[in-house]
């Protein structure tokens, strides 16, 4: 049997058995792929990992999602929700437990730890660049990622093996395969200068125009939630009125910041509106969103199954999330033979291809 194993964390149990079972089939496997372990807390909230298989002389690929909430523990005996600084420390300890003995250790952290604090600005700290450097020290080889916040992050750690991959393909797919829509009367819009970059890619993918972007407008002398509060959304850019529109974003928390921007474009005269984000937090419930759109402020939302979703916005109609895990056992199965990752980056998908051209 190939030496490839996965170390799935508890956190990303649902998207790393579809990408065991894609692997099996890439490889020509009938057993599982997947090592077991055991995270412990315990009551003082203390805890560690437990890895139930040797793996020495392994190709390991530990599959962790630390954005995901939902998992709970007792700490005296109050019911704590895993943070995602949890999730963190049991990844250190996971590599703490592995103590050098596998061949090779690669980490899949879809959605980048503390990847929103990749800069700083006087006296804060620079969490994301910690951790990665963290990472490394405790022996990993390679960190996959996707559709990081800020690619210049990996600057922190220069001479390692960081890859940024993006579920665009993915996204796309799923909205030309579902929505009855036309290059001709769309409009790619940037929420923000600092998804401007992301929101063309995604013009280009689908052959539409570039419509604009949004200026935020902050209350600097306030932080509220962590954040200077958004005054105002200011947009610069063609006209929309007619138009279908989509906005473009890396994730979405809250979502008041994308709604705000829905609601400016719908003032505007702006016909359906679909959302792009290959993550999505809502990190206040889906309430807002069930609200608004019953209101006609948004027609849909398209997403990734790369990071935790809310049990009860997975049914909700105006929720699309493409499958990625195929995707990422081929990004893994690359590693691991040694193959260029260089095709998968620049892939093209002829469905895309056919709409960009009709």
């Amino acid at each position: 049997m190939d030496n490839l194993r996965l170390v799935v964390m508890e956190n990303c149990k649902e998207l790393g058995e579809k990408v065991n079972i894609h692997l099996k089939e890439l490889m020509g496997e009938t057993e599982d792929l997947i090592i077991p372990v055991e995270e412990v807390k315990f009551n003082n909230g203390e805890g560690k990992v437990v890895i139930k298989e040797s793996v020495r002389k392994k190709d390991l690929f530990i599959l962790t999602d630390p954005m995901n909430h939902s998992i709970t523990y007792k700490m005296y005996n109050y019911i704590n929700h895993k943070s995602p600084d949890d999730h963190y420390v049991d990844v250190i300890r996971t590599l703490c437990a592995i103590r050098n003995n596998a061949e090779r250790v690669n980490l899949v952290m879809p959605f980048l730890y503390a990847s929103r604090q990749h800069k700083r600005d006087g006296r804060e700290s620079l969490d994301c660049a910690v951790a990665l450097q963290e990472f490394i020290h405790q022996g990993v080889k390679n960190i996959i990622t996707f559709d990081v916040h800020d690619s210049n992050v990996q600057n922190a750690i220069p001479s390692s093996s960081f890859d940024n991959f993006y579920p665009t393909n993915i996204i796309l797919e799923k909205f030309v395969t579902t929505e009855d829509v036309t290059k001709d009367n769309l409009l790619a819009v940037s929420p923000d200068n600092g998804a401007l970059k992301r929101t063309r890619f995604y013009a280009n993918m689908l052959g539409c125009e570039l419509g604009g972007h949004f200026e935020k407008h902050r209350d600097l002398y306030h932080v509220v939630d962590g954040k200077n509060p958004i005054l105002e959304h200011e947009y610069i850019g063609k006209d929309v009125a007619g138009k279908d529109i989509i906005i473009v974003d890396d994730m979405i928390a809250s979502g008041e910041s994308m709604l705000d921007v829905a609601r400016e474009l719908k003032n505007r005269g702006a016909k359906r509106i679909y959302m792009f984000s290959a993550y999505v937090m809502f990190t206040k419930g889906i309430e807002v969103f069930e609200k608004a759109y019953k209101e006609g402020l948004f027609t849909k939302i398209f997403t990734t199954n790369l990071s935790y979703i809310l049990d009860e916005a997975k049914d909700k109609e105006w929720l699309e999330i493409g499958d990625c895990s195929e995707y990422l056992a081929k990004i893994i199965y690359t590693f691991h033979i040694g193959g260029s990752v260089s095709p998968i980056l620049s892939a093209t998908s002829k469905v895309l291809e056919d709409f960009a051209k009709n």
